[in-house]
């Protein structure tokens, strides 16, 4: 069985740093590659970042370039991800998921709320 369980999350002011984690389990993690998702209230699900499944070649949604880092750490079946400089519009639930993952579909795991506001 599939297990996404993130983690981190919190409130944060504007231009604050958070690091989110996620713990994987139930498939082979390190042969996936892997995704963010975020889902704000009352909007759909949107992609943030995606990593392959070596650590490398991450790739980002435009409006987190330059502020969002994507990592894991195979040999602990963790992903992460390192925000910052986060900004009010980056408030959502904040998903991992495997890649490429349907954005009319609900992830798996229960997601990770990030409040960003003054």
């Amino acid at each position: 069985e599939v297990q996404l369980v993130e983690s981190g999350g919190g409130l944060v002011q504007p231009g604050g740093s958070l690091r989110l984690s996620c713990a994987a389990s139930g498939f082979p993690f390190s042969s996936r590659r892997m995704s963010w998702m975020r889902q704000a209230l009352g909007k759909g699900l949107e992609w943030v970042a995606t990593i392959n499944e070596y650590g490398r070649s991450p790739y980002y949604t435009e409006s987190v370039k330059g502020r969002f880092t994507i990592s894991r750490d195979n040999a602990n079946n963790t992903l992460y991800l390192q925000m910052n400089s986060l900004k009010i519009e980056d408030t959502a639930v904040y998903y991992c998921a495997t890649a490429p993952w349907p954005l009319d579909r609900q992830p798996y795991g229960q997601g990770t709320q990030v409040t960003v506001s003054s």
